[in-house]
């Protein structure tokens, strides 16, 4: 398969440091963004260099592209984590699943909406993936690790019901992190919030979430969105049009 110009990127930005992406501006962090699918979802490879353990969060679509990184780094997954159940976050995991066999995560908040595929299907005019079975619900306090790193998992709700976001601190097992990282869904964007008007939205639950947990985050947090450039905490409450 041709390789797109962003995997390219990203693999020249990991071998020469001179030229890193600022989405991979931590060298003790193997992090790979992938946008995937009709709508660009970023799917997100986290590793450790020194165990080769990660996680892959949001394989929406195209696994093959996803997978050849996978082995391009040499890893070995430990869990493929949804940060919701919109078709253009999930679309990829049943296939992923059965090339990595780690297990799937999600809220179980969301569990009706990943059910209800078929319907998110037809919204966008295009065939439902296959489902498979959701092997660990996560919930608010939840903490998942992989070599050396561990992530906070924070229920955000608002974009759906069951949205997640995993959060990096620094110090502890995550000692070698320079900056706090977040992983944050379609919950907060570099300028913008998660849309609330699809199936369970809220406006007051995302700017709940936003307000009373992200942005009690340090002002130094990386934001990885679902979709789009990454960003920081503190740049986004001081920015944000939709925070103000």
């Amino acid at each position: 398969m041709r390789q797109k110009p962003d995997d390219i990127l990203l693999f020249v930005n990991e071998m020469n440091p001179s030229r890193r992406l600022p989405d991979a501006a931590n060298p003790e962090m193997i992090y790979v963004k992938i946008p995937v699918g009709m709508l660009q979802c970023n799917c997100s490879i986290i590793g450790d260099p020194r165990t080769l353990e990660a996680i892959v969060v949001d394989p929406g679509d195209e696994v093959e592209r996803i997978l050849g990184l996978i082995g391009r780094y040499k890893l070995k997954v430990k869990a493929i984590v949804c940060t919701h159940a919109h078709i253009d976050h999930v679309g990829g995991l049943a296939k992923l699943y059965q090339y990595t066999g780690a297990p799937v995560m999600m809220h179980s908040d969301d569990l009706p909406l990943y059910r209800g595929m078929e319907m998110q299907a037809a919204f966008l005019g295009m065939p439902p993936p296959e489902l498979i079975e959701i092997h660990q619900l996560l919930k608010e306090g939840d903490v998942l690790q992989w070599g050396n790193f561990l992530a906070n998992v924070i229920h955000t709700p608002g974009h759906s019901p069951g949205s997640v976001a995993l959060y990096l601190p620094t110090g502890g097992d995550n000692a070698t992190l320079t900056q706090p990282q977040i992983f944050s869904g379609d919950t907060l964007f570099a300028g913008s919030i998660g849309r609330t008007d699809l199936w369970g939205g809220s406006y007051d639950q995302i700017m709940a979430s936003i307000k009373d947990k992200l942005l009690q985050l340090p002002d130094a947090t990386i934001v990885h969105p679902g979709h789009g450039v990454s960003t920081t905490i503190g740049h986004e409450r001081d920015t944000n049009p939709f925070l103000k």
